[in-house]
């Protein structure tokens, strides 16, 4: 009984580091230019297309794509930024509107990944992808492993660049208060600019690593859409700790719900999550207060 329970504890952390990288860039988008980033699945769908053809043309190791990967999405992200949300940025009701032109913007993509490579359910299979580590009863698949790992090692490095570099500093400043760093010299346009290709480069370098994890497909991002919100709403909107926590939190959570009671419940433990933390902490475990009108 403590053997599978620690197997099952084990599988949702390793998990949960992916899905922490997957949340971070998301919510360092929305964190800096209160952009609602709906294309964000799609762009991690991107990053695993980029890191599954280098592994089928090529037989590059997804992990040492992941580089790859991160450097193609940060580009298209610099250009989204420059063509789509650049010009409203001083908007009011700009987050309202990065809603739809996020929305319009994942539409897109799908419909092209879509024409160009179709439907179909692809993974990338390097050989650790189907073997494991064994201890006594206790085995970890060293995909996951592997993934989880590299996950870390990639928020750690995210979290050195914001709390030890000059540019890091100018992006949290512009997190906690945007007029007031401009107030200060901060070039909030530029920091927004780096910024949003920064989050797309971390879809990338997720979705190389869920090429080996997961099956994947242009449409599944609108699965991924509800699963990523919850983490991101969880930790607190525009929290990056927070979004760490509640990867973890919930991946733990859906892996043991997973064990017993099926995985169709898994998947609906981040809807419900969502739909919870809506109704009692709106503002996230980290996230401010949210004052009344």
């Amino acid at each position: 009984m403590l053997s599978s329970i620690l197997q099952v504890l084990i599988l949702g952390l390793a998990l949960g580091g992916v899905y922490a990288l997957m949340a971070s860039g998301l919510t360092l988008i929305f964190g800096v230019m209160r952009i609602v980033n709906l294309a964000h699945p799609i762009m991690i769908i991107a990053g695993a297309f980029v890191a599954y053809w280098l592994f089928r043309l090529y037989g590059l190791d997804p992990i040492l794509a992941m580089p790859i990967a991160a450097a193609v999405l940060f580009v298209i992200g610099i250009v989204l930024y420059k063509l789509i949300f650049e010009k409203e940025a001083a908007n009011a009701k700009y987050s309202e509107m990065t809603v739809l032109l996020t929305f319009a913007v994942a539409l897109c993509a799908d419909g092209l990944l879509g024409a160009l490579f179709s439907n179909t359910q692809r993974v990338t299979t390097p050989a650790y992808g189907t073997d494991a580590f064994i201890f006594g009863t206790i085995f970890i698949p060293k995909g996951q492993a592997y993934a989880g790992a590299i996950s870390l090692l990639v928020i750690g490095t995210l979290l050195a660049f914001l709390n030890f570099t000059r540019f890091g500093a100018a992006i949290r400043a512009t997190t906690q208060n945007r007029a007031a760093a401009q107030l200060m010299g901060v070039n909030v346009g530029r920091v927004s600019l780096i910024t949003f290709g920064i989050g797309i480069a971390l879809a990338g370098a997720a979705g190389a690593l869920v090429s080996f994890i997961f099956s994947f497909f242009p449409a599944k991002h609108w699965e991924w859409i509800a699963i990523l919100m919850s983490l991101v709403v969880l930790g607190g909107m525009g929290k990056l700790m927070g979004a760490i926590l509640g990867a973890f939190l919930l991946s733990v959570i859906a892996a043991f719900v997973g064990t017993y009671f099926g995985s169709t419940w898994s998947t609906m433990t981040f809807f419900l999550a969502l739909f919870v933390i809506l109704l009692v902490r709106p503002q996230g475990l980290l996230g401010d207060k949210i004052e009344e009108a």
